[in-house]
C-alpha cells in the first residue's frame, strides 16, 4: 500500500477531468493506473484510493463485519460504494458524473492526501473549511494526548 503525501491544486475541465499531479503519481507503487473514487462519508469531498489500497480496505472491513447482520451490510455497502477510474494517456482522471456535484462549484479542486488516500475537495469548500476550522492545536492536543508519536516526546515540545 502506497503512502501518499502532499497537497495539490488542479483545474477541472468541463467534462470533469483533471490532470493527476506528477508529484503524487511518483509516489504510487507499480504500474497500476486504477483508482477507486467514492463520496466521503465523513466530509463534503471525494476520496481517491489506489485500487490496491481500496482492495485492502474492503478486505479489512469484510473481516470485521458479519455479512448476515443487516446493519453491518449497510456499512459495507456504503463504504464500498465507489467507481473504478483509470489514468488516461495524458495522466488525467475523469470524475464520474454522479460524483461531479461534490466538486463542481468551482473549476478548481484541491487534492489533499491523508496518507492512505487522497481527498478531492472543491476549492471554495476546502478554503471555507480551513478558514473556519477552529483551533487546530487544541484539537490535536485533545485527540493525540497520551498517544506516543514517532520521534516526538510531549515534554520536549516548546
Amino acid at each position: 500500500m502506497a503512502l501518499i503525501i502532499g497537497k495539490e491544486y488542479c483545474k477541472v475541465d468541463p467534462n470533469g477531468r483533471f490532470k493527476f499531479p506528477i508529484a503524487l503519481k511518483k509516489q504510487l507503487e507499480g504500474d497500476d493506473n486504477r483508482f477507486v473514487i467514492r463520496q466521503s462519508v465523513y466530509a463534503q469531498c471525494l476520496e481517491l484510493w489506489t485500487y490496491d489500497s481500496f482492495k485492502a480496505e474492503v478486505e479489512n472491513l469484510q473481516q470485521k463485519l458479519n455479512p448476515y447482520n443487516i446493519e453491518h451490510r449497510k456499512i459495507l455497502r456504503k463504504m464500498t460504494e465507489g467507481n473504478i477510474i483509470e489514468l488516461d494517456s495524458n495522466d488525467r482522471l475523469l470524475i464520474p458524473s454522479e460524483q461531479k456535484a461534490v466538486v463542481e462549484k468551482s473549476k478548481q479542486i484541491v487534492l489533499q492526501s491523508t496518507g492512505k488516500y487522497i481527498e478531492i475537495w472543491d476549492y471554495d469548500t476546502y478554503a471555507t473549511m480551513n478558514a473556519t476550522g477552529g483551533d487546530f492545536a487544541a484539537l490535536a492536543a485533545e485527540c493525540l494526548a497520551g498517544h506516543e508519536t514517532a520521534g516526538h516526546d510531549e515534554r520536549s515540545i516548546s
